[in-house]
């Protein structure tokens, strides 16, 4: 059973927001992964949307979350997309929704990771693989036991080299 906390945020000292995607109500197959994807992201910072990996949340929820009706959803996740530092999607279920959320992403400059499991019967977008920026957004074909490297590498390597608030050891003098 995955790890999940219903409602909760998941917080780390890193002070680093991150907005996990997944499918909702274009299926609800990889929620298990979701839930050990969201776990993992904890490691690095605030999940801001834990509920995507709530294993009761169905295509037929009524709610999702907090969030009763589809405004309500809507101004939720734009609201949690512009506090988030980066975005992390799980893109191998095709989804209107996280296409949605990355496409808001993209005209919010944010730092993206998309996540894909290849499959014989079916080939990501376009859209997401084509969308490959350097230093704005990645697309990762994956293994479920890659993900702890590819974690390392996105928030090690390749977000926290732009914060403001992170140490930049190639200009650092000590005093």
């Amino acid at each position: 059973m995955p790890f999940f906390l219903s409602e909760e945020i998941i917080t780390m000292a890193t002070g680093l927001k991150v907005y996990f995607c997944g499918s909702i109500r274009a299926g609800r197959g990889d929620v298990e992964i979701y839930g050990r994807i969201v776990e993992m992201l904890g490691k690095y910072g605030t999940v801001l949307t834990p509920f995507v990996a709530d294993p009761n949340l169905t295509v037929h929820s009524a709610e999702e979350g907090k969030a009763k009706t589809d405004k309500e959803i809507y101004d939720r996740d734009m609201s949690l997309l512009e506090e988030c530092h980066a975005i992390v999607a799980e893109v191998t279920q095709p989804s209107l929704g996280v296409g949605f959320e990355l496409g808001r992403g993209v005209a919010m400059n944010k730092k993206i990771l998309c996540l894909y499991r290849p499959q014989p019967e079916k080939r990501l977008s376009a859209m997401v693989r084509g969308a490959e920026k350097d230093g704005f957004f990645t697309t990762k074909d994956y293994k479920e036991e890659d993900l702890p490297a590819i974690f390392d590498d996105f928030f090690q390597n390749f977000l926290r080299r732009d914060r403001k608030d992170s140490l930049d050891w190639k200009s650092y003098e000590p005093m």
